[in-house]
This record gives C-alpha cells, structure tokens and sequence, in this order.
C-alpha cells in the first residue's frame, strides 16, 4: 500500500514537473515573439543563415507584422520612421557664374522603408542617435546643394523654381538612400546673392511689367477718345440729316439750311483735328514712356555685365595672390630650416673642437701635475723640462746665423795688436759673441739658468766701462 501511494505521488509530481516546463516554454515563445509598429522598423539580426552567394546575413528588416526571435543566438532593434526636418542654412555657394548665393531651406526627411534601402538604414543607422542622424543628413544635403547651384546660371535658379528643386531632390534623394534616408520635402525659403544681383532681376522685370501697364492704359484712352469724337460726330450727322429732311419741303429756310450746313462741316473739321491731336499726343507719350524704360534696362543691364565682369576678376586676383602668398611662405619656411640646420651644424662642430681643447688641456695639466710629483716640486720640474728641450734651444740659436750670406771673405792675418791671437779667431769670436747668450734667453723668460749648467760670470766695473780708445 505505502509502494503504491509513493507510485501515485511521483507519477503527480512529474506531471506537474511537465505542465512547469510546458508553460515555461509557452511563456518564452510568447516574450521571443515580437510585433513591430507601423511608425518603426523592427531589425533582426545576430545568426540570420546564409544569403544566396554563400556570404553571412547580416540582419533581417521587417515593417509591419511579428516575427519570432531566437533566444540567445537572435536579437532586435527599432528604427523610428518618424520625419525628421533638418534646417540647411547655406551660405556662400557659388554658381556657374562665380557669384556667391545664399539659398536657406529646410529638408524633411525619414528612414526609407524600401526593401534595399531599408536594408542599408540597418546597417549604418542602427544605433545612431537622432542628433547624429540629423548631422549626417544635413552634411549630405549641403554638397549636393552646392553641386547643383555650381552648374545653374542665377537666373535659371531665380526664374525657374521647379527644375531647381527637381535637380536638388534627385542629387539628394540618390545620396541618401545610401545611408537608407528618403527625402520627403523640399522647401527653399529664400534665394539671394553677396552682388544684389538676384534684386536688380526683380527691378527689371517689375520696372517692365509697369511700363506695359502704362502704355496699355495709354491705348485704352487712345481709343476712348476717338470712339467719343466718332459717337458726337455721328450725333451731329444724324442730327444734320433730320434738320436737312425737315427743310427740305421748307424754301424759305433753304438759306438756313446752308449756313447750318456750313456750319456743321466746320465743326466737323475741328472735332477731326481734335481727334487727331489727341492721337498723336497719346502716342508720343507712349513712346516717351517705352524709350524711358526701355532706358532703364539698358542700365541695369550693364550694372549686372560689370558686376559680372569685376566678380570675375576678383576672384581670379584673389585666388593668384592666395597662390603667391602659399609659395612665399613656403619659400621662407624652407630658408628657415636651412638656416636652423646650418646653425646647429656650426654649433656642433665648436661644441666637438671646443671638448676637443678642453681634453687636450686637461690631459697636458694632468702630464704637469704627474711631472712635478715625480720631479720632487715644481723647480726640479722645469729644469727637466729645459733640459729636455736643450737641443732646441741651441737649434735655435744657430739658426739665427744660419741664413747669413757671406759673398767675399778678405783675411789679412797680423796676430793680431795684442801680439797673441790672429785677427781672423778675433773677427770669428767677435761673429760667436752676436748670438744672444743661453743665459739671456732665460731672463727673458722670467727665470735663472740652472746650476747644473754652469754659473755665468758678472761683469765688473771696468768691463763696463767703456773703452777710452
């Protein structure tokens, strides 16, 4: 019995076990099953199998409709089709004639849902801030503005509005749908120019179109008139032609009759001149106002020609002397370099000979010092030092003499007046004497020759003396 309830019991508990699992796995198939709304573009991507060329599927698009994500190896996003209006204030574009124009506008744009744009929105949106967005769009606008303004005329911007943004969405529209952007609309706000050349265009044609209103006010008066004097004339003839049938059965008012007649012609004739004089004044005045402002054009006319003209040439002054102003500062720049190379060349090289100096006089230094210790003082040690230059001393002592030409040598030999020693070992003694003594080259050194060599006797009184004879 106990078997059989602990059978019972494990037999609940794993059905319960299966119901958890079962409702666990409902559960989680409901949350991975996800609708996308019909303002956002849901993306799917992570394992998304193999595209037809074998390469990996990046992501998967879907607007509008549900689809089930794969837990763990699947996951999504959302991207908003809401309009985004992008304010493009262009400034200083050129057109085809060189002239500067300003043309503010506002763009309205929005993800794309096509199959193959929305697919690019995917790969290069996703993710992206709205500020971001609205920067890229507004970067993309603006060179595809400046690209269409530079291959129009201003005048065919100004006049023909439709063509201008025709050209402007279809160069916007195909750059943006690379990014996965679609261009809804198009506004220009305004169009206007640095030379007020766009402005004198508009004074042109209001100036023609109040001439034509003018002379076509002239021409209705025109006519008017002469229709008035035509209406009195044939007043006065029919009322002539009644007079002329009453008086006619009437002889006696036959002379009346005549003198009216008369009359009548008269006035005929005045009211005809009358008509014609206000013809021809009408259409001088017409005239008057057409040559004035056919005058008018001509001058604004040429105003536009010479702004034109000095745009031009401006532009080409200023772009040449940018050109020579680079090519100066490049030159210079280079000067500069050179120079700062030859400099620290030169201050290289006294740096190396000056610590070649220093080396040098160190190491002599260091031989003196090594030298007097070895010497016992500093006497001893220039006495070594004199001795060991000894031979150069007397080197230099003969040759002094050494250079001496001596053409021609007469000798006449007596002994001499002192009845010892020939003439000739006199003059040879007297010749040994000139060269400067040893012991006069060290006074002129500041110093004692050594004992050593010898003492060197003081002349006395009497030796200095000079000789009577």
């Amino acid at each position: 019995m106990l078997f059989g309830a602990l059978t019972v019991v494990g037999m609940v508990a794993l059905i319960i076990a299966i119901v958890v699992v079962l409702i666990s796995l409902v559960a989680v198939f409901l949350s991975r099953y996800r609708k996308c709304p019909s303002d956002k573009i849901m993306v799917i991507y992570g394992s998304m199998g193999k595209e037809k060329d074998g390469t990996n599927r990046p992501s998967k698009c879907i607007h509008g409709g549900a689809q089930f994500i794969w837990p763990i190896i699947q996951a999504y996003a959302f991207l908003d089709l809401t309009p985004i209006s992008i304010n493009v204030d262009l400034r200083g574009a050129l057109s085809h004639q060189n002239i500067r124009v300003d043309v503010p506008s506002r763009f309205t744009v929005g993800i794309s849902t096509e199959p193959g744009v929305m697919q690019n929105a995917a790969e290069r949106l996703l993710g992206l801030k709205l500020k971001d967005i609205q920067d890229l769009c507004n970067d993309i606008i603006l060179g595809q503005l400046r690209l269409v303004i530079a291959m129009m005329d201003i005048e065919e911007i100004n006049s023909d509005r439709d063509k201008f943004l025709e050209a402007v969405s279809r160069n916007v529209e195909g750059e943006l749908k690379k990014i996965g952007i679609r261009l809804i609309n198009v506004n220009i706000t305004d169009i206007t120019d640095e030379s007020s050349y766009i402005e004198a265009l508009g004074k042109e044609a209001a100036a023609k179109a109040i001439n034509d209103a003018k002379r076509s006010v002239a021409e209705k008066n025109r006519d008017g008139s002469i229709g008035e004097a035509n209406a009195v004339m044939d007043q006065r003839i029919k009322v002539a032609e009644a007079n002329s049938a009453a008086v006619d059965g009437e002889n006696k008012a036959k002379a009346n009759v005549a003198q009216s007649n008369a009359t009548l012609r008269e006035v005929e004739a005045e009211a005809q001149r009358r008509a014609s004089v206000a013809e021809k004044v009408a259409e001088a005045n017409a005239k008057r106002e057409a040559y004035k402002a056919q005058q008018q054009a001509e001058a604004v006319r040429a105003e536009r020609e010479k702004s034109t003209l000095e745009a031009d040439v401006l532009v080409k002054a200023e772009i040449e002397k940018r050109r020579l102003e680079t090519e100066a500062e490049a030159e210079a720049e280079q000067m500069r370099r050179k120079a700062r190379g030859e400099a620290d060349a030169i201050y290289a090289k006294a740096e190396a000979e000056a610590r070649g100096t220093y080396e040098i006089l160190s190491k002599q230094a260091d031989g003196f010092k090594r030298l007097v210790e070895a010497a016992g003082g500093s006497d001893e040690a220039v006495k070594m030092l004199i001795t060991d230059k000894l031979d150069a001393l007397v080197k230099l002592q003969v040759e002094a003499i050494k250079n001496i030409k001596i053409d021609k040598v007469t000798v006449w030999d007596s002994m001499g007046a002192d009845g010892k020693s020939p003439a000739t070992a006199n003059f040879i003694a007297g010749l040994l004497k000139s060269v400067p003594p040893l012991n006069d080259v060290f006074k002129m050194s500041g110093l004692e020759i050594p004992s050593f060599l010898g003492k060197v006797k003081e002349p006395t009184a009497e030796e200095d003396r000079p000789d009577d004879k």
